[in-house]
């Protein structure tokens, strides 16, 4: 008597996980054409810095960062809670009148201006039945689709994966079901979950590999601009505070400049003549922004190195903007967080930028300002105002960080003496027991050009 096959044992719980997997799938291809709903949680009773935002203001930085990458903000809210809850971050009442506006008003995703768990992003999908991003996977998709050389698609890649690498319990939990294996694929018993974890580990280290390669090739053109007589001005801010407006005012590029949240990522270089007709390089780098994701700040060293390595930096403010303290308190934090910091070995110039966009009186407050702060200049990088001032303050700020040094030449070294009349300012010059002797005062990355250049001679 033949036995009738048995059937195999249907798993309901894989199943509804891959259903609401692939409903999410569904949202997430659809995000650009179908609505969102931006909220930014805040404490009641928590009290404000004087350089922190208000709640209001945080919000509508979150919706610009949504309109960022082509969301279609169809609501906004700002939710004040008592307590945050470890479950869903908001309180029960809150997550079901969210529900109804969501399903009220079609939303297909929700941003949470927020840092979020894998378990309280899971839980707000499966009760809202929608995609949710926090406040980090927002900054990533923004980085992700922004990024345009390889060195920038390397460095949103190893911030994506080691962002998702704690979130897969969260995205793929239908795949945490145990199989076997032969041992070269995944070892017997080990689930996909931790095969998938696996391989984003690995893919992680040859990431990171790949990003020392381009830390290398940076430290050999850094090396090579040393022996070019340019010193380095690196220009820094708070996202959309008109750095690459300015930078293509000053050099007559054109740098993607527009009226959004991280318009431009990766860094850009251009030679730039002061009044004196001395040349500098100028570099323009990504913008920062308030709770920049630890993962991108990392991911992002090597190119935010060329800032570390600048002979100036010029911090660009955004005037007009209501909260242009607490933008800049971030953007020297972020600063600090990369071991660079106003001091007398780090020389900044505070560029007050969208001056044009004040009232007369606190531009006139601004001018009396910067003329008693030689390291503060206000410019209007669309208008071009204030633009001359800029260039002689980073002409008289480099001269000001310049060594005196002195040299005994020989008489016939009539190359090395041009060159230190060229690049920096002699002081004295007087014939000594036969020899040349010079004082000069040079930049210090001049003083490692020249004397590189005399010991490769001898």
């Amino acid at each position: 008597m033949s036995r009738k096959p048995t059937e195999p044992s249907v798993d309901l719980k894989a199943q509804k996980a891959e259903a609401e997997e692939k409903a999410l799938v569904e949202f997430a291809a659809r995000k650009t054409e179908g609505k969102c709903l931006v909220v930014h949680p805040a404490h009641k009773g928590k009290s404000r810095s004087p350089l922190e935002r208000s709640p209001e203001a945080k919000l509508e930085e979150a919706v610009g960062l949504a309109r960022a990458i082509d969301l279609n903000v169809a609501a906004r809210e700002v939710v004040r809670l008592n307590a945050f809850r470890p479950s869903t971050l908001l309180g029960q009442g809150t997550v079901a009148r969210l529900k109804e506006l969501i399903r009220e008003a079609g939303i297909a995703v929700v941003v949470m201006d927020a840092t979020l768990g894998p378990v309280q992003q899971r839980n707000l999908e499966k009760e809202w039945a929608v995609k949710v991003l926090d406040r980090t996977g927002l900054i990533l998709e923004i980085f992700g689709a922004r990024a345009r050389t390889a060195e920038g698609r390397l460095q949103v890649e190893l911030a994506q994966l080691s962002y998702q690498k704690s979130r897969l319990v969260r995205t793929w939990t239908h795949l945490e079901r145990q199989r076997g294996g032969f041992g070269f694929l995944a070892g017997p018993g080990e689930s996909q979950l931790e095969s998938d974890r696996r391989m984003i580990g690995d893919k992680i280290i040859r990431l990171k590999r790949d990003l020392e390669e381009v830390k290398r090739t940076r430290a050999l053109h850094r090396r090579s601009r040393e022996r070019v007589p340019y010193p380095v001005v690196a220009l820094v801010g708070y996202t959309n505070a008109g750095k690459s407006t300015l930078f293509n005012r000053l050099v007559h590029a054109r740098v993607l400049a527009a009226d959004m949240l991280f318009a431009t990522l990766d860094p850009t270089m251009r030679a730039l003549e002061l009044p004196s007709g001395r040349k500098i390089i100028l570099s323009d780098t990504v913008g920062f922004v308030a709770d920049l994701p630890h993962d991108l700040v990392a991911a992002f060293r090597a190119t935010l190195e060329e800032v570390l390595a600048a002979d100036l930096v010029l911090h660009v403010h955004d005037v007009a903007h209501p909260e242009t303290d607490a933008q800049a308190s971030d953007v020297r934090a972020v600063l600090a967080e990369l071991g660079r910091s106003p001091a007398a070995d780090n020389p900044f110039i505070d560029v007050l930028n969208k001056a044009d966009l004040l009232a007369p009186e606190a531009h006139a407050a601004l001018l009396e300002r910067a003329a008693r702060e030689p390291d503060t200049a206000v410019v209007s990088a669309v208008t071009g105002d204030g633009c001359t001032d800029l260039l002689e303050r980073i002409e008289r700020r480099l001269a000001a960080i310049r060594e005196t040094v002195e040299y005994d030449l020989d008489f016939a070294d009539g190359a090395d003496l041009a060159w230190l009349h060229s690049h920096g300012r002699v002081l004295e010059s007087r014939s000594e027991e036969g020899r040349l002797h010079v004082v000069v005062a040079l930049d210090p990355a001049d003083r490692k050009r020249f004397e590189h250049r005399r010991a490769a001679a001898s």
